[in-house]
C-alpha cells in the first residue's frame, strides 16, 4: 500500500504564509493561523508543501488505508482560504457567514467576513473531536 503524499514536514509554517502571493490571502491565512493556534494551544507544522496543521489524528479505513493527518488545518488556496476541520458540529455554519463546505473542508473567501466567536467554537470543536484519537471508518 503507497505510503500518504501529504506528512508532517519540518519546513517553516511562517516562510510558507509568508509567501502567499495574494496580499488579502496572506493577510488571512496568518490571521487565521494565529486564531487557531490560540484555540487549539498547537503549534503551526507544515503537512506537505501548502497545509499548515495543527495536532494531529491517525486515520484507518476498512479498506486497510492508514495514516496521519491533521487535528486542525489551514491552506491558504488561490480561490479561499480552505479550512480542515473534521468533527464540528454542523449547527455551527448556519451561525458562520459566507461560506462553502466540503467533506471536511470549509471555505472562506475572507476570514474577515465570517463570525470569529463561531470559527472558534468549530476549530475548538473538531480539534476536541480529532487530536490525538484514531478515527476508523
Amino acid at each position: 500500500m503507497a505510503e500518504p503524499k501529504t506528512t508532517a514536514t519540518t519546513a517553516s509554517a511562517a516562510e510558507f504564509l509568508d509567501s502567499v502571493a495574494d496580499p488579502v490571502r496572506r493577510a488571512d491565512a496568518i490571521a487565521a493561523c494565529a486564531l487557531i493556534a490560540e484555540v487549539t494551544g498547537a503549534a503551526p507544522v507544515m503537512w506537505g508543501a501548502a497545509i499548515v496543521g495543527f495536532g494531529a489524528y491517525h486515520y484507518r479505513y476498512a479498506t486497510g488505508r492508514e495514516g496521519d493527518w491533521p487535528a486542525v488545518g489551514l491552506s491558504p488556496r488561490k480561490a479561499a482560504l480552505v479550512l480542515y476541520l473534521t468533527g464540528f458540529d454542523p449547527a455551527f455554519l448556519a451561525r458562520l457567514g459566507p461560506h462553502k463546505i466540503g467533506k471536511s473542508c470549509l471555505y472562506l473567501k475572507r476570514l474577515d467576513h465570517v463570525d470569529q466567536a463561531v470559527l472558534r467554537e468549530m476549530v475548538a470543536s473538531a480539534f476536541r473531536a480529532t487530536d490525538g484519537k484514531t478515527i476508523t471508518s
